[in-house]
């Protein structure tokens, strides 16, 4: 029983301490806006669909990036961008993108 106890209270001292810092996020999402900054979310060659991130479910891009980093989720690019990526620096770019844009969803 201590056993789980121990881990339930890593768990959640892991997720105290992941709360994402917009300011950070900011400067380190800077790569993330060649792609997902576009005009109308389409990359002219190969024509494709970007997401859209700015006011995106902060909790979602956290699992995103982390599946991306994993290898469990399959794009090349970003699994390239995601693969140096600390927890830390995934839940500042996700508290960041989270940010934007909240007055729109209203």
């Amino acid at each position: 029983m201590k056993k789980s106890l121990m881990i339930g209270l890593a768990l959640l001292s892991s997720q105290a301490m992941a709360a994402g810092d917009i300011e950070n996020g900011q400067k380190i999402a800077y790569t993330c806006t060649g792609c997902h900054g576009i005009p109308f979310y389409k990359n002219p060659y190969p024509n494709y669909h970007v997401p859209r991130l700015g006011g995106q479910n902060e909790a979602y891009l956290v699992s995103a990036l982390k599946a991306y980093r994993s290898g469990d989720r399959k794009h090349s690019t970003m699994q390239a961008q995601a693969g140096s990526l600390t927890d830390q620096d995934i839940a500042d770019i996700a508290a960041y993108f989270a940010s934007l844009n909240q007055g729109a969803k209203k």
